[in-house]
């Protein structure tokens, strides 16, 4: 562990000189988290290729293909993912158990675009966001490794539909509140968001765990090219330093 902490902070400099960025258009009209995705703000939004293989074989365009559109407002990070998917499966009913066994979208943040290690602390966030929309990440060290599985469902809110026309696409729809490094998972005391404003950069990465039935994901794909250290590229749980940087903007 101590050699992969190592050579990953040998990624620092492609984080932080990376020549490409992510933007998210301001919001201008009250944003409805119901799947459809008809506001006009979103009409007018980019579509960001979600196409970069992190575990597993390419898969074919049929089995999976995905891409998204990010915006936001003050107190939101929206999020549209189209994705087409020949088998949704969630083989575990407990949301905490190997969840990245099943399909789901997992979202990272880093709120001030820092960098740096989140295994097992708040620097970053890595969302797996479930079929049945529940959202699990990695909390604190505890005694054993299944008691780190937290469920942070009050951070996000989130809906899919299916394609009319097209039975094997979803749209999926998010709103994200995002909180910075100074979040405290076991307070008593109610955790605010940040309030989000023109011009801020972010951290982020979107991913699909993709499994057509296997006892283990079959695919992991995600929307930033990350240099393998070690031979492995999946990193982004663990550091923040793959993260691609998002700027707000109008």
């Amino acid at each position: 562990m101590r050699y992969l902490l190592l050579c990953l902070s040998t990624l620092v400099s492609f984080y932080a000189f990376s020549a490409t960025a992510l933007e998210a258009k301001k919001v201008s009209e009250k944003m409805t988290i119901d799947g459809y995705a008809n506001e006009a703000t979103w009409q007018a939004a980019s579509w960001y290729p979600l196409d970069q293989l992190i575990l597993g074989q390419q898969p074919s365009a049929d089995d999976f293909s995905g891409q998204f559109k990010l915006l936001w407002d003050e107190n939101r990070l929206y999020l549209l993912a189209e994705i087409t998917d020949d088998i949704l499966f969630d083989q575990h009913a407990d949301p905490l158990y190997l969840y990245w066994d099943d399909d789901c979208l997992e979202i990272f943040i880093d709120e001030d675009a820092s960098g740096g290690n989140h295994q097992f602390n708040f620097n970053a966030f890595a969302y797996h966001i479930a079929l049945d929309n529940q959202v699990v990440d990695i909390g604190e060290p505890t005694k054993t490794r299944a008691d780190n599985f937290i469920l942070l469902n009050d951070h996000i809110k989130s809906t899919w539909r299916r394609s009319a026309e097209q039975p094997n696409k979803i749209y999926w729809e998010v709103a994200i509140a995002v909180y910075s490094d100074k979040y405290q998972h076991k307070s008593s005391e109610k955790q605010q968001p940040v309030k989000l404003t023109l011009g801020k950069k972010l951290g982020f990465m979107l991913a699909y765990c993709d499994n057509d039935g296997s006892k283990n994901r079959e695919n992991f794909i995600g929307s930033t090219a990350i240099t393998p250290v070690n031979g492995d590229k999946n990193l982004g749980f663990i550091t923040a330093d793959v993260f691609e940087q998002l700027h707000l903007v109008h």
